[in-house]
């Protein structure tokens, strides 16, 4: 496997906790990081997952809404509503971190 290099700036506190960690499993200190970067970034493809799967809910939800009660006649509902899901959309694809 190929590795590349990065700096990472740690306070004091961390480095302190990831060597001691390192210590107790006979490790690097690379491989302790690497393991929290997967476990970080699995987190965050998670959570990004979820609130993909919560928009489509809506999505369907709205959908179904629609077709019980008909289309509401406000296009000003209509116009929020597609501001709203744009925002949020790009607030979960990551646009505003």
């Amino acid at each position: 496997m190929a590795y590349y290099r990065a700096q990472v700036l740690l306070d004091p506190e961390q480095h302190a906790r990831l060597r001691r960690i390192a210590e107790a499993r006979g490790v690097s200190i690379s491989e302790v990081v690497r393991e929290i970067v997967d476990i970080g970034l699995e987190h965050i493809e998670r959570e990004r997952d979820a609130r993909l799967r919560a928009l489509d809910d809506l999505a369907r939800l709205g959908d179904a809404l629609e077709r019980a009660v008909g289309r509401i006649p406000a296009d000003i509902v209509r116009s929020v509503r597609e501001e709203r899901d744009a925002r949020l959309h790009e607030i979960v694809r990551g646009g505003d971190e």
